[in-house]
């Protein structure tokens, strides 16, 4: 079943424990383009783009960086530093942007965050609008109005596609009334690690029922059709086999045979490539010994080659770096550029600094990186931008023209399938019904949140 291409990774794999460690002779000859419904479009802007331009593109930074105050002491609400975001969208041509803390914002600020930052690079930057992405898995959890859905997990135990698809619908809408037109989600990565701790984000251990939900959450990010100003880009994730760390402790090392990632953790990600994913996250860690944001046979051979997926792979979280300090295959950051990129890394969630910017020209400029591969990761950001119009609608439109924000309707199919994710377990010890309801104990690291505690005054309120 599997042919040459299992015998030639045992081999690679006994190789690589021979060696102590993975080989950095990891590249990925630049390839032709597949055609994007927006290739003319595409390539008269790639003809117009300075190198600077376009690894400015392939740069995503964290919204702390362009927000007044210092990383990680920053004042609150963000506030955008106007010096620091001139100098990255348009002195540095950076083309996405991250994140929003560990806060929820109004509607409104990020309305107004978004806007300003758009209308930056379109008038005064190369007139290429910024793709803005955030982690919305379970509702517009960053949006203050936001209708909070159960966690993936709960909604893998309602077996019910359409609740998916209508909540995804909804999480895309209320996260592009925002102005974010890029979320993080789904999670696709199949939970067969009791131990690792991210198990609630994912739809569950069943490897059929995590792939048509998984589909069915796509379908609703994205629609069916052109994307509009109600849907998002959606983002597998983490490709692959990140689910099944060794030691149960997220973003370690992953070691699965041939057949079970083919069969238990490649099959989530098939599916959503057949739906039409527009993105793609990386897996953190190291799948048998090399470490996936380096490994040209996944990101290139398997992804690319074999499934067919024309779509931007975006890292995660500082995993470029990562290369240097943690997994130390690369002797410093300018080498672990050139691994990622010829690997097949389109886009690096930097995202504190300009490293990757500087490292990348320069790898650029001495022939390192053919520009074949650049222009290629290029065309697939420009893709994804295209097929969100935001060249033609790079911010939202206003407030007024998102009604279904928080709405009584968003709250009946939250509650709903609230209701349908409940499942029954055994009274063995006797503790149903309760004796007294005068006490409740509530805890967690949410219980003392005043988020989540308006929230549920709010609740009460309606529902009495």
């Amino acid at each position: 079943m599997m042919g040459n291409r299992s015998f030639i990774l045992l081999i690679a794999t006994f190789a690589l424990i021979a060696c102590g460690g993975p080989s950095v002779n990891n590249e990925v000859q630049p390839s032709a383009n597949a055609k994007s419904p927006f290739h003319d479009e595409i390539m008269a802007r790639l003809g117009e783009m300075s190198l600077e331009e376009k690894v400015g593109e392939m740069t995503q930074l964290n919204l702390d960086v362009v927000s007044v105050g210092e990383i990680y002491n920053l004042k609150e609400p963000h506030a955008l530093d106007s010096a620091k975001l001139y100098h990255a969208i348009v002195e540095r041509h950076v083309g996405s942007l991250l994140n929003v803390g560990g806060h929820a914002y109004p509607l409104a600020h990020w309305q107004e965050m978004i806007r300003e930052i758009q209308d930056l690079a379109m008038t005064k930057g190369n007139g290429i609008p910024i793709l803005y992405g955030i982690d919305a898995i379970h509702g517009a959890n960053y949006l203050a109005e936001g209708t909070l859905l159960p966690q993936p997990i709960a909604q893998a135990a309602t077996f019910n596609l359409s609740l998916i698809e209508k909540g995804a619908q909804l999480t895309a809408y209320e996260t592009r009334a925002t102005g974010v037109p890029w979320n993080f989600s789904p999670v696709l990565d199949v939970a067969r690690q009791p131990l690792w701790s991210r198990v609630f984000e994912t739809y569950g251990e069943d490897v059929y029922l995590a792939a048509q939900m998984g589909a069915a959450a796509i379908k609703g990010y994205q629609g069916t059709d052109a994307i509009d100003h109600t849907e998002v880009a959606a983002t597998m994730k983490h490709f692959l086999g990140y689910s099944m760390p060794f030691s149960g402790k997220d973003r370690t090392p992953v070691y699965i045979d041939e057949i079970q990632l083919r069969e238990i953790f490649l099959p989530t990600f098939q599916e959503a490539i057949r739906v039409g994913a527009l993105t793609v996250m990386i897996n953190s860690g190291e799948l048998n010994g090399i470490p996936v944001h380096a490994d040209k046979a996944i990101l290139t051979d398997l992804l690319r080659t074999e499934l067919g997926f024309q779509g931007l792979a975006v890292t995660d979280w500082e995993d470029i770096m990562k290369l240097v300090n943690f997994h130390r295959v690369a002797p410093n950051i300018k080498e672990a550029v050139r691994m990622s990129v010829m690997a097949g890394i389109d886009m690096a969630m930097v995202p504190n600094d300009y490293s990757f910017t500087d490292a990348l020209i320069e790898l650029a400029k001495e022939g390192s990186v053919p520009d074949e591969r650049i222009n290629e990761a290029v065309y697939r950001i420009l893709h994804v931008k295209y097929s969100l119009n935001l060249f033609e609608e790079p911010f939202s439109p206003a407030v007024h023209d998102y009604p279904l924000v928080a709405s009584d309707s968003f709250n009946k199919l939250n509650l709903e399938t609230a209701r349908q994710a409940i499942t029954l377990l055994k009274n063995k010890q006797g503790i149903l019904p309760l004796k007294s309801m005068d006490k409740i104990v509530l805890v967690g690291n949410q219980a003392n949140d005043n988020r989540y505690e308006r929230r549920m005054e709010s609740y009460l309120a309606r529902n009495g």
